[in-house]
This record gives structure tokens, C-alpha cells and sequence, in this order.
């Protein structure tokens, strides 16, 4: 069957796209931007890509269209594929249908902290010898791919509350009928297509319905937007984690790299790992819970643990030239900036950071969360903001409330020789984005040479 898929390079699509790939499908797909990591990963895959959305491109007709959430009516490919009557679906619909079907799913949904999860989750059970399908929205380096179909009936996903597509408004995850269900956390997010955080506890409501009596939800203790959704009726066992929950830690290094496990009580082994930040502890106590859900003991996902590589631009260590050392991550939201930012600075201990930051997801562009930006940068000792020509807001005004020095700039050029100008040996620069950020991490470490 030759499958075409419309915004293939966004991290959830490329991934369906190895899926159908491995499935046996003649997959191509195109992408109004072309960039890796997803490009490179398709293209390795033999995946043929096409650069822009000209109609031309569908003719002849694929057999299926698959339909990104990314594209709108108005698109030229998308206006042939219905004024042809093109067969299409959905991303998460043609996975539901075709891959997760007569599995056991172990999703991991929430505002922060999915893909790491997820890549967590079937390392571990990977490392415990049963082949688990997945698909995450991004590349983990314990795997070198984003997706597969395994060889076992466990199946890991990232479950995203972000709508399916232009025809399909439910969140993604609504599709994916997990057995296993990890909810990290829940904040507002998605100001595009979410009206306000109620709107967001709904939809994750959906997902507990259909969750089996014989499953198990996992949450911590401290989300109280989760204990809402809960409240909203559950039929499924809980396990909690954090104070309080059946699973604690006692950490053992301040910048959570060692912490022991504790499950109802009784300690469980000692974490030592090259993660750090308390949200990587938590993301880590939930991967454990639901690994074993499946059958894996908490020494042996533990152990699995130990040897976990985080996910590409997840404080990605990029460069590192005469002595400053560039990282990548992918933080677009003030509370992932902030714990981010508060790991690395309980490892680097006084060393000097600079932090340099894009507002790009679609949240960010419409000012959702200007008002926690100052706050979450604090850990920095300086703040670069990148002011896109898009940006529908005042980042000045925001950069003027930090506590630490920041300053605004309208060019990589501008932030290349800022860097340049600050930076001694020892210093650390974090660089945050949602996107390929122009290419700054490699354009910043030859400058720096």
C-alpha cells in the first residue's frame, strides 16, 4: 500500500511513518520544513521526503493519506485530497487502528517530561529482554530510532493531548486505549487550541475512561490538576508517586544523579545515573511503577536505569570548545525551563550559565506564558531571549522583570557574539528551543573556536 503522509517531519508523524515503513507500506511524505533530527532519521529509513505541499505531489493517488495535525484547511495538498476524495485519516487514528490494536499500551501523557518518560520506559523493558514496540517524539540514544514495532504485545507510546487534525479535535492519546497510563503532570498548555486548563483536565478525563478496570494509573502526588481528573471518576487502580505516594526517593546527590528508590516503604535499590534535576527523579519513579505493571522487578528497572541515555535535545551536551560547553534542550515551557536549568546548576555548582531561549512553540507565540518566563530563568546568571519577527507580544517588557541580567536579540548573529563576548572557560550554555533554533548550536560552537 503506498501511504503518503502530510507533515511528516514533525516528531509524532516521522515516527508513524517508520511504523508504516517497518509494516511493509511504501511510505513518502512531505513537510513545509525539512530538518533534522526527523529528516535525517526518514531519510536513513529510505523514506523519500518532499519539501512543500504542491498538490503534484499526490498524483498519482496514494492509496492512504495520512494527515498531520499541523496542516489546515487552505493547505493546497490538503484542499486535492478532499476536492479528489482521496482516502485520509488521522496520525493517531491510522496508528490506533493498525499498530496498537491487541496490545498492551503503556502510554505516558502530560505536560512535561513524555519523551524522556517514554524512552525511559521502554529501556527498561527492553533491558529486561522483551522487545517493546514504541513510538516517542524524539530520538533515544538507548535506541538510535523513534519508533518500532517490537517483537512482544507491549507497546510504549508518547501520549499527546495535542488535537489529531483539522477533522478531529479529540487529543491524540484519546486513540490509544492504554492499559498502562502514566500521568506526569498537568499545567496549562496548547494556548492555540486549548481555551484554558479545565478545558485541557477534560480532555485528559477522556483518557482515563478508557482505560480497562485491570490497567493501572499512575500519578504523582502533587499535581493537584491531576487529582481533578481523577476526581472526575476512575475506574482503574492507582499507584502514586512523590511525598506521600507508594513510590518515594531519598535523594543522594543534590542534582538527583543518585537517589534510592523506595515502593511501599521498603527500599528498592540506589539510581546512579548521568540525568539530573528532580523532574528526571520523578519521571524515573513513574517509569519503575509502570514497568512493573508489565512484570519487571524495581532492581531490574533500576539497574536498566543506570544505563539510560537521555533523549537527543534533552540537555543534550553538543560542544564543547575551549572550555564551554554548549548544550541542546528542548524546554518550551516555564516549568521545564526552570527544572532544566535548576539540574544543571546543582551539577555545575558556581560555574557560569548562560541561558538562551526561543519562544516558538505556538503556546509561547501567543504570550501564554510570558507571565512565569522571569521567574523560571533564576538559576541562570544570564538570560539571551531570541525575539522571533512573529512574536505577538512585548519580550522586552518580560526580559526587563527578570532578576537576573537578560537582554533581548533579533539575530543569531546578535546571540553568536553576545556568547562570544561573555563567555569564559567553565561556562555552560544552555541553548532552549522547540525547533532547529536556526542551526545556533553548531553556528555558536564553530564561532567559539
Amino acid at each position: 500500500m503506498h501511504i503518503h503522509i502530510l507533515g511528516i517531519c514533525g516528531t509524532f508523524m516521522g515516527s508513524m511513518a517508520v511504523l508504516a515503513k517497518e509494516l511493509g507500506h511504501h511510505v513518502t511524505g512531505s513537510d513545509a520544513n525539512v530538518y533534522p533530527p526527523m529528516s535525517t532519521q526518514l531519510e536513513a529509513q529510505g523514506i523519500e521526503l518532499t519539501q512543500g505541499y504542491d498538490p503534484a505531489q499526490l498524483d498519482p493517488a496514494p492509496d492512504l493519506v495520512v494527515i498531520g495535525n499541523a496542516m489546515s484547511r487552505g493547505n493546497p495538498a490538503v484542499e486535492y485530497v478532499l476536492n479528489k476524495g482521496l482516502p485520509y485519516v488521522s496520525g493517531p487514528q491510522w496508528l490506533a487502528d493498525h499498530v496498537l490494536q491487541g496490545r498492551w499500551v503503556l502510554a505516558v501523557a502530560g505536560t512535561h517530561g513524555k519523551t524522556t518518560t517514554s524512552s525511559m520506559l521502554a529501556w527498561v523493558l527492553e533491558h529486561a529482554g522483551m522487545s517493546p514496540g514504541f513510538l516517542i517524539g524524539g530520538v533515544p540514544q538507548n535506541f538510535s530510532v523513534s519508533a518500532r514495532l517490537g517483537e512482544t504485545p507491549f507497546f510504549v507510546i508518547e501520549a499527546d493531548e495535542y488535537d489529531s487534525a483539522f477533522f478531529d479535535k479529540r487529543s491524540k492519546f484519546v486513540h490509544y486505549r492504554p492499559r498502562t497510563a502514566i500521568l506526569n503532570n498537568l499545567e496549562y498548555d496548547h494556548a492555540d487550541i486549548f481555551p484554558d486548563l479545565p478545558a485541557i483536565e477534560r480532555q485528559f478525563h477522556h483518557l482515563v475512561r478508557t482505560i480497562p478496570s485491570e490497567g493501572l494509573v499512575i500519578h504523582p502526588t502533587t499535581e493537584p490538576a491531576l487529582q481533578r481528573v481523577i476526581e472526575m471518576g476512575c475506574w482503574t487502580p492507582v499507584q502514586t508517586t512523590g511525598a506521600g505516594g507508594q513510590w518515594q526517593v531519598k535523594l543522594l546527590s543534590e542534582d538527583g544523579s543518585k537517589f534510592e528508590v523506595m515502593f511501599e516503604g521498603v527500599a528498592q535499590g540506589v539510581v546512579e545515573w548521568d540525568m539530573t534535576g528532580q523532574h528526571n527523579v520523578a519521571n524515573a519513579l513513574a517509569t519503575l511503577a509502570a514497568a512493573r505493571h508489565v512484570g519487571v522487578v524495581p532492581s531490574m528497572g533500576i539497574a536498566a536505569l543506570s544505563a539510560f541515555k537521555s533523549v537527543k535535545r534533552r540537555m543534550e551536551k553538543v560542544a564543547e570548545v575551549r572550555g564551554i560547553t554548549i548544550y541542546d534542550d528542548f524546554a518550551h515551557h516555564p516549568t521545564a525551563i526552570a527544572t532544566t536549568l535548576d539540574g544543571l546548576r546543582k551539577r555545575i555548582g558556581d560555574a557560569p550559565l548562560i541561558a538562551i531561549i526561543e519562544p516558538r512553540s505556538n503556546s509561547m507565540k501567543l504570550g501564554a506564558h510570558r507571565d512565569g518566563l522571569p521567574e523560571s530563568v533564576v538559576d541562570a546568571d544570564q538570560v539571551i531571549w531570541y525575539a522571533p519577527a512573529n512574536l505577538g507580544w512585548d519580550l522586552g517588557a518580560t526580559a526587563a522583570l527578570c532578576t537576573v541580567p537578560s537582554i533581548v536579540s533579533d539575530s543569531l548573529e546578535g546571540i553568536i557574539e553576545r556568547v562570544k563576548s561573555q563567555a569564559q572557560p567553565g561556562t555552560h550554555v544552555v541553548i532552549m528551543s522547540n525547533g532547529g533554533f536556526g542551526g545556533l548550536h553548531g553556528k555558536l560552537a564553530e564561532a567559539l573556536k
